[in-house]
């Protein structure tokens, strides 16, 4: 395939089955291998082979493989900065930019992740790529992929995201890893502060959920990023979704690039089963407990709107016996990690999330997605239901559709050009429920207020005036007793 071709659809390779095919070297073929990974999916057949052309001018059978059966501690070795003795010299091509268009849970990540772990392994460097996300869940994820990947070459990789000790993310980028997977904001405070810490020899940009980066307002740190990064460098643009911004910030970032584009129009998984439910806004918790009783045995991920009804909906299903955790932005970055780690794990059947979580996070087991509260922006719908029916598996999604939203749902039809059926649902048998449901909401609405009031006290007695540093020693140790106390009782 050429370079130079301009990618429309997928089906030019179909008889492509395998990684080596691609171009993959063997070392990664056999990652591939471990990871479960049979076979390329559409976006990896279309941008790999275009991608490799990037990282190299050589034959493509002889992709870096070095002297036959070179020992895994060698290839370790290049890693580690040391070429290994009779490499081959081979010469870095100017290659080309890559766009990558592609519906969620197609295996974008190893789409841009095994071109640059190749590259890589043929001019090994320190800070080669810079993988930007628009979340701090989706950096973890990236991270392992890049890390399983490059387990048996040696490949370090480090998070760089919001709500973490800087300390700690400074020492991690002082070992100089090769990759570096960051949100823009926290990266910026890095490139600014700390000591040492430069991007100027960067080879690799990859922006992965492009649209979802500029839409969260990351414009103004994108740029900055942009000034001080090398402009002789590849850059991987990868989206479910292709925006007004997105265009813009591809002709400002990319030279010339290569369109990959699996799916030119918003589509969703053929194997996911759409459904809506209108109903009445105020019967919302109910129709949501039906729901959760006629599926019972499946994992379900709810997207609601705002944190606040994030939390006060799982404070609802806990009270009425459900095992629910939320997922949303107001939550520390410890107890985010810890609900996304608790519902992989499968010990917590029932994730609620706001949109955070609806980008990239790949959760193999979620069975039937909610739209509890539907989302404003239509793109954002993909995305959500993208979270089941991954990788060929099947998967349910059911939104719910009030009063209020009936507008929002029509431009939801339009966008992915269907008409939804409407899920079967017994009004007796919800309605039955409604005076459970009421006495749950109580409870929540009384938690929730606790919870407030918890904050704006501690929030208090941080600012409570007494300056001098022993005082408030004092006073924390002092409210430390108290709360210690308060526990044994």
């Amino acid at each position: 395939m050429a370079a130079g071709e301009e990618h429309g659809s997928v089906e030019a390779a179909p008889e492509t089955r395998s990684f080596k095919e691609l171009g993959v070297t063997d070392v990664l073929c056999e990652a591939c291998d471990q990871l479960g990974w049979k076979t390329p999916t559409k976006i990896q057949i279309e941008a790999v082979p275009v991608a490799l052309q990037a990282s190299t001018r050589c034959p493509r059978g002889t992709l870096i493989n070095g002297p036959v059966g070179l020992p895994s501690q060698q290839r370790q070795l290049c890693l580690g900065g040391t070429p290994a003795p009779d490499w081959p010299s081979h010469n870095t091509g100017a290659g080309r930019d890559i766009i990558g268009l592609a519906e969620t849970g197609s295996g974008k990540t190893g789409a841009f992740a095994l071109p640059i772990l190749q590259a890589l392994l043929e001019t090994p460097q320190r800070f080669f790529a810079l993988v930007l996300t628009p979340t701090r869940e989706l950096a973890f994820q990236i991270s392992e992929q890049f890390e399983a990947l490059g387990s048996s070459i040696g490949v370090q990789s480090a998070v760089i995201v919001g709500g973490i000790d800087m300390m700690s993310q400074s020492l991690a980028l002082a070992k100089k890893p090769h990759v570096v997977i960051a949100t823009p904001g926290r990266l910026i405070d890095h490139l600014e502060n700390t000591k040492g810490f430069n991007l100027r020899a960067l080879k690799y940009l990859v922006m992965d959920e492009a649209d979802r980066i500029l839409n969260m307002d990351f414009e103004t740190e994108v740029d900055k990023i942009l000034k001080v990064i090398p402009r002789d460098r590849k850059t991987f643009l990868f989206s479910a979704t292709m925006t007004k911004k997105v265009q813009k910030l591809q002709r400002a970032a990319l030279k010339d690039p290569v369109k990959c584009a699996v799916s030119s129009k918003y589509q969703t998984v053929e194997k996911l089963q759409q459904y809506y439910i209108f109903i009445p806004s105020k019967f919302k918790d109910s129709y949501l407990v039906y729901i959760l009783n006629e599926l019972a045995g499946n994992s379900f991920m709810i997207f609601c709107s705002t944190c606040n009804n994030t939390q006060r909906t799982a404070l609802v299903l806990r009270n009425l016996g459900f095992t629910a955790i939320p997922l949303h932005g107001q939550m520390s970055q410890n107890k985010r990690l810890g609900s996304l780690n608790k519902f992989k794990a499968k010990t917590r059947s029932i994730l609620l999330a706001t949109d955070v979580a609806s980008r990239g996070l790949d959760i193999p087991h979620v069975d039937v997605v909610i739209n509890f509260d539907i989302p404003t922006h239509s793109k954002d719908y993909i995305h959500r239901v993208g979270r089941t029916a991954r990788a060929g598996r099947s998967g349910k999604s059911i939104t719910f559709v009030t009063q209020y939203d009936v507008e929002l749902f029509q431009r939801i039809e339009h966008l992915i050009g269907k008409k939804l059926p409407a899920f079967p649902t017994q009004e007796e048998e919800v309605m039955m429920l409604t005076e459970r449901v009421a006495e749950a909401q109580r409870f929540a609405r009384m938690e929730l207020r606790e919870q407030g009031e918890k904050k704006k006290r501690s929030r208090d007695e941080v600012n409570d005036n007494d300056d001098t540093e022993a005082a408030t020693g004092v006073r924390n140790k002092v409210a430390g007793g108290k709360k210690k106390k308060r526990k044994l009782h």
